[in-house]
């Protein structure tokens, strides 16, 4: 497990007084500015967010010591991390992305299928991704409890039913 957590994006800026576009990965998208401190991925420079208003496609924020647009500019694409200390405790069938990768993927019989990429979501659900020993290309599967029925955090694994495939 990481020590930090990635929960949202800084998209540009918005506006020409240094205000930024933020994309909140947070189930409540708000919640992003409550956790304190947040971080660059490589954690060398940190950055206070207060949320200024919603905006289409994520929300308007200000961030300390940014003034201008060319700096918030310059800051577009830049991932945000929390420490993982600072974020809820989960319900035993929730899980942080950050936690599922890297974890062991097995079908229902016990054979390993590979190890799990990635967890994406377009807005219509989170999809797994995993690296595949049977097949040619990564598999991409809902990450639904009828596709994945059991995720086993202490045995770094989880179980995946395989859906019938057609011909």
């Amino acid at each position: 497990m990481t020590d930090r957590i990635c929960i949202g994006a800084i998209s540009g800026a918005f506006g020409v007084t240094g205000e930024v576009r933020l994309k909140s990965f947070c189930t409540v998208p708000e919640d992003i500015a409550s956790y304190g401190p947040l971080w660059s991925e490589d954690g060398s420079r940190q950055f206070r967010v207060t949320l200024t208003r919603p905006v289409a496609g994520g929300l308007g924020a200000r961030i300390a010591g940014v003034a201008t647009k060319d700096e918030a500019d310059a800051l577009r694409g830049t991932s945000l991390f929390v420490d993982r200390s600072r974020l809820p405790s989960l319900p035993d069938d929730e899980f942080y992305h950050a936690d599922l990768i890297g974890l062991d993927a097995v079908d229902t019989g016990g054979e390993v299928l590979g190890k799990v990429l990635a967890v994406h979501n377009h807005g219509a659900g989170d999809i797994i991704e995993i690296s595949s020993i049977r097949h040619k290309s990564a598999l991409l599967l809902p990450f639904t409890k009828a596709i994945v029925p059991n995720v086993d955090l202490a045995a770094g694994r989880l179980i995946v039913d395989l859906p019938e495939e057609s011909d």
